[in-house]
């Protein structure tokens, strides 16, 4: 999948953002709910399903190995799965576009299967590491090709049966666990994933309930995850609620930006996915958790966020997990704090759609903000409140989440900040931009 032409935009500041928003549906669970359905046998049900560019591609490759996925007029989506176990060789290699989440775990699902498939992507893909999958789902029999420095092009020539495993992550990734758990469900026995630090867990709350043989233990070594292989998945009706990463720009911005009241509603606040309100509640935003509730098996709230003076802090480092994807728009809001913020800990942002920690660097010293570089995160000398330099064009490197987080900061510059592409916001946020637009007035 390309994306369009390099489609440009700029920012500056404004006047406050006011009203109530939406975000898309979540991307981790809109991606597994697509992939969990289609390997249940029946039709399941998912409304509110993110319809950005990767879950597209989520839904376009599970089409191509026999999976039926409709969308209806009224944005609910069905699924007619083929059971595990019943993936078909596609006839064709699958494009997964810019989206990690998608090859990762795909390459989970295929390597117990016995199809062969081919993963291609874009130009930021293709530069991201796979070896991290790569390794556990070989030690289960798979046999993987990849393209230099174990990225795409690559091919997974599945195995059936695989072999279980015990596997410890050496890296915080729920798309690794993720991965080696989808395996493990055309395995036959038990396969294990320890992770010394905890990650997201919507696979492992989703796989219960389509009815998989989950369970979840403390150990000394840290969470031990068992599935037992060659399960039976039912058709399930889920709720996908809103995305926690969407949330965050605009909980920034309106935590910066004088004035602003924003109800940003219907956001998934599962523990392992709100490090970055936790953080930003310890730099004094005045964030409130309005009318709690459960949907889908998750806890979810409508958040009210109002403008407050920001002070620096060092961020906790166990804190990254939870907010890996959300350390490029937390570097925007320590940019106008009072004080320098110190974010460490966080060497996987080296890996991600770009490496965000030199791209956001370079971003936001462009702007005008004392930046000092680590291999593993940021400090960042803020404003104090006041409106940043601006005055710059920013390279995105084709990440929606840089694009995202440098129109936040154009939104406190004093000079017009110019984002050289901002058509990968489509890949998570299709709405950004008109969002945006009405919240302004």
């Amino acid at each position: 999948m390309s994306h369009p032409a390099a489609s440009p935009r700029s920012f500056v500041a404004h006047g406050p953002l006011r009203g109530q928003m939406t975000v898309p549906g979540d991307k981790s669970i809109s991606h597994r709910a697509l992939m969990f359905a289609a390997l249940a046998i029946g039709t399941s049900r998912i409304e509110g399903l993110l319809e950005g560019e990767d879950v597209l591609v989520t839904a376009a490759a599970l089409r191509a190995m026999g999976a039926t996925i409709i969308r209806h007029d009224d944005g609910i989506w069905e699924v007619s799965g083929v059971g595990v176990g019943g993936l078909l060789q596609p006839t064709q290699a699958l494009d997964m576009g810019n989206s990690g989440t998608s090859t990762r775990l795909l390459m989970g699902l295929v390597a117990s299967h016995p199809i062969t498939v081919t993963f291609v992507g874009d130009a930021s893909l293709s530069a991201r590491p796979m070896g991290r999958v790569i390794e556990p789902l070989s030690q289960m029999g798979a046999d993987i090709t990849a393209s230099p420095g174990g990225k795409l092009p690559l091919m997974v020539r599945g195995i059936c049966p695989a072999v279980p495993i015990s596997y410890t992550l050496p890296v915080a990734s729920a798309q690794v666990k993720s991965a080696v758990l989808l395996a493990g469900l055309n395995t036959p026995g038990i396969t294990r994933v320890i992770e010394p630090i905890a990650t997201r867990d919507h696979s492992e709350r989703m796989l219960k309930g389509f009815g998989a043989t989950l369970s979840v233990d403390e150990t000394n070594q840290g969470r031990l995850i068992s599935i037992t292989g060659e399960a039976e998945l039912k058709p399930q009706s889920i709720i996908v609620p809103g995305d926690p990463s969407s949330a965050a720009f605009f909980a920034v911005a309106a935590s910066i930006i004088p004035g602003s009241d924003v109800l940003i509603a219907n956001v998934g606040l599962n523990v392992t996915r709100t490090g970055l309100f936790s953080a930003l509640r310890m730099m004094g935003a005045d964030i409130t958790k309005e009318n709690p509730r459960e949907v889908g098996g998750e806890p979810v709230a409508d958040l009210r966020v109002r403008h407050a003076p920001l002070r620096a802090i060092d961020v906790p480092p166990d804190l990254a997990p939870s907010m890996i994807d959300e350390y490029p728009i937390l570097f925007v809001a320590a940019a106008l704090a009072s004080g320098r913020t110190v974010a460490r800990g966080a060497h996987e942002l080296r890996v991600k759609e770009s490496d965000r920690i030199a791209t956001m660097a370079a971003a936001l010293t462009a702007i005008g903000v004392e930046i000092e570089e680590f291999d593993d995160g940021l400090a960042i000398t803020g404003s104090g409140g006041a409106m940043l330099p601006g005055g710059a064009t920013i390279a995105s490197k084709l990440d929606h989440r840089i694009a995202m987080s440098m129109a936040v900061a154009g939104l406190v510059a004093q000079a017009s900040v110019t984002i050289d592409d901002v058509a990968p916001v489509a890949t998570s946020f299709p709405s950004f931009f008109e969002t945006l637009d009405a919240l302004a007035g």
